[in-house]
């Protein structure tokens, strides 16, 4: 288990109440104000890599993440109902922060694949199967799999890993009913994403997602909700189409610089030591921005 990440000090915002900070997402509760009631979701521009957050911050990073996901909630909305209220939010925050409902949120990392790659190609290399499911034998890192497959996870405290489980393990967590809903919700996503993406020329290798129940009246059960962040370079695994090789590491719309260059000989870091990560040279931080800035250009059909 990897030490918990120092975290720098959350900011403070008037009118707001700060509950809790993540890798890279600050929560508040809004103390005053026509959503009085309601949480502040912040995206930092923090990256983290390998359970650590780096003392590095990529610029805009926080900024494009929440855009992204604006623009997804939107394409979703005919699928699942979106936690986002507002995008007033205070101006020291303006840009890379919604306003969300409160939600009682389902303790699964809700993760969806069409291609084999990442804990899910070490787990199908160990056993043949991902979280249970069976897979075709002779299946190679970025292979495209007969069909997407749900493939759930813990949710992890800060500084340790998710860890795959049994679709029967959702079921002990939260319910049959429930875990129909999560994995129905999930797959659809990523057919809807993964079809919006296919026509940008962008291949959505996986993704993971967050729920919540809309809280209701007592005895009632309010709808789930799609929450956190949607299908954002953070989130999800983009490949470029016309790159795309089976058999190898693809090009990836994410953080995939960062982690390279921790694992070279030039960092100088032994990820097996235990201690923090350098700082990010300057190259490795604008090629880390300029992918996020790219992944966003080529969804959106919108320059940053």
């Amino acid at each position: 288990m990897a030490a918990a990440p120092l975290l720098p000090p959350a900011p403070a915002i008037a009118g707001a109440e700060h509950l809790h900070s993540g890798k890279v997402r600050d929560l508040y509760r809004l103390t005053d104000g026509p959503h009085a009631g309601a949480l502040l979701m912040v995206a930092s521009d923090r990256i983290s890599a390998y359970d650590f957050v780096l003392a590095s911050t990529i610029p805009d990073k926080g900024a494009i993440l929440t855009r992204m996901s604006l623009w997804w909630f939107d394409r979703l909305s005919e699928v699942v109902p979106h936690h986002v209220l507002s995008t007033e939010v205070p101006a020291e925050v303006a840009g890379r922060a919604v306003v969300v409902e409160a939600l009682d949120m389902f303790p699964v990392e809700c993760v969806a694949r069409g291609y084999l790659t990442g804990s899910g190609l070490a787990d199908y290399r160990a056993t043949g199967e991902v979280c249970g499911i069976a897979l075709p034998a002779g299946l190679e890192d970025g292979s495209r799999l007969p069909e997407p497959v749900f493939t759930p996870a813990t949710k992890a405290a800060v500084g340790d890993h998710d860890e795959n489980v049994s679709y029967a393990a959702v079921e002990a967590t939260v319910g049959a009913e429930d875990a129909r809903v999560l994995r129905d919700l999930t797959l659809g996503i990523y057919a809807r994403a993964e079809e919006v993406a296919r026509e940008r020329g962008i291949l959505l290798a996986d993704t993971k997602l967050e729920f919540g129940r809309r809280r209701a009246g007592e005895g009632e059960r309010g709808p789930v909700v799609l929450a956190d962040e949607v299908l954002t370079p953070d989130s999800s695994r983009f490949w470029p189409a016309d790159d795309w090789a089976p058999g190898r590491a693809q090009a990836s719309y994410d953080k995939q610089v960062v982690r390279d260059w921790l694992t070279s000989p030039e960092s100088g870091w032994d990820r097996a030591s235990g201690e923090e990560p350098p700082p990010l040279p300057d190259h490795v931080v604008e090629l880390t921005r300029a992918r996020y800035v790219e992944a966003y250009e080529r969804l959106t059909g919108q320059r940053w």
